[in-house]
């Protein structure tokens, strides 16, 4: 039961993590695009930073402790880039660094998809979440 609680978990926290790099996303093509001011925008892209950086260490904790140790290896450089560098969004230099702050977000995606999949492919290989639930519901 433990290991179907991880990997319920487990995509949980990465389609939280999409989900807020995704709203990111959506603010900085609204400010491209100058359906948003820029005020707005990097207060509510600053709003949702630091719950991101709490989620991510979060779900490398998760992996450390559950003694997932690949997935926890490639999610740490992911955790070390959130905690060294500046990632406040700031409002007089937005649109100096619009595209770097967009492919900065597209790269986490893609990194997020990519550990997702993989996340996917160990719970297949260990049997899946179908199998380990029909194993609980129907042994009686």
């Amino acid at each position: 039961m433990a290991e179907v609680l991880y990997w319920i978990s487990t995509f949980v926290l990465i389609l939280t993590l999409l989900c807020i790099l995704g709203y990111q996303l959506i603010l900085l093509v609204d400010l491209e695009f100058d359906y948003i001011n820029p005020y707005d925008s990097t207060s509510r892209i600053n709003q949702v930073v630091l719950p991101e950086f709490i989620i991510q260490g979060i779900f490398c904790f998760t992996n450390l402790i559950s003694g997932h140790w690949f997935i926890f290896l490639i999610s740490l450089p992911f955790l070390y880039y959130n905690v060294i560098l500046e990632h406040l969004a700031d409002v007089t230099e937005i649109y100096n660094k619009l595209n770097w702050e967009k492919k900065k977000r597209l790269f986490k995606v893609a990194y997020l998809v990519l550990l997702g999949m993989d996340a996917y492919r160990g719970c297949a290989l260990t049997g899946g979440l179908p199998s380990m639930l029909a194993d609980r519901v129907w042994n009686f």
